[in-house]
């Protein structure tokens, strides 16, 4: 279920995108090439030979550094995933919006964010009820993505065609993240307690008549 609940798509910072980690090199003018699933940057900008091996090599979405040349990689490291980071903020955000509206969402923007430190981008994707009975046939999910590229999802009420699609939604962004989804249910307000209930045994009804 995705209403009445905030999910945090928690990201494993040893694996990189290869298509954003390809901006990221062509913005910091490092050199790579790529074979088969493999990405290797063989030059990061230093008078440093790496004896014909790569400095650093991304095989699918799996990050290694040739630490044997760089010693100690965590400048490098730093800088690659700073870089990383603020192109994965906007790719996250186009993967989100397309993802949504594969289910039949809009992208509303969120007039009143203003960016921090830690959030930097917030939008909602909206959803509308096919159901003619729907007394609320709108609902909506809040987006916030952080400076890590970490994405925070928050939703309240949402009709039970759009929950369907919203779940299915979120399923696909979280296989597309290799992300861990952390779920915190939040308290259902009086006026839906018994819509909700109604909607749990609708369905358990309907998986049993399978």
């Amino acid at each position: 279920m995705s209403r009445f609940e905030t999910s945090k798509f928690v990201r494993n910072s040893t694996l990189m995108n290869q298509e954003c980690l390809i901006d990221a090199c062509q913005k910091l003018n490092w050199k790579y090439s790529i074979n088969a699933d493999e990405l290797l940057i063989t030059d990061i900008g230093v008078k440093q030979s790496f004896g014909g091996e790569f400095a650093i090599k991304v095989k699918g979405n799996q990050v290694i550094y040739n630490t044997y040349y760089l010693g100690n990689a965590k400048e490098y490291v730093a800088k690659l995933q700073s870089m990383y980071n603020g192109l994965n903020i906007e790719y996250s955000k186009t993967m989100i919006i397309n993802e949504f509206k594969k289910n039949g969402f809009a992208f509303k923007s969120n007039d009143k964010f203003v960016p921090n430190e830690i959030e930097k981008l917030s939008f909602y994707m909206v959803g509308r009820s096919k159901d003619k009975n729907e007394a609320e046939p709108i609902g909506q999910i809040k987006i916030t993505i952080l400076d890590d590229a970490t994405v925070v999802s928050d939703s309240n009420y949402l009709p039970d065609d759009v929950n369907k699609l919203a779940h299915e939604a979120m399923d696909n962004i979280d296989l597309y993240f290799s992300s861990n989804r952390v779920m915190t249910k939040k308290d259902v307000p009086l006026k839906y307690r018994d819509k909700i209930a109604q909607s749990k045994i609708s369905q358990i009804q309907h998986l049993k008549n399978k």
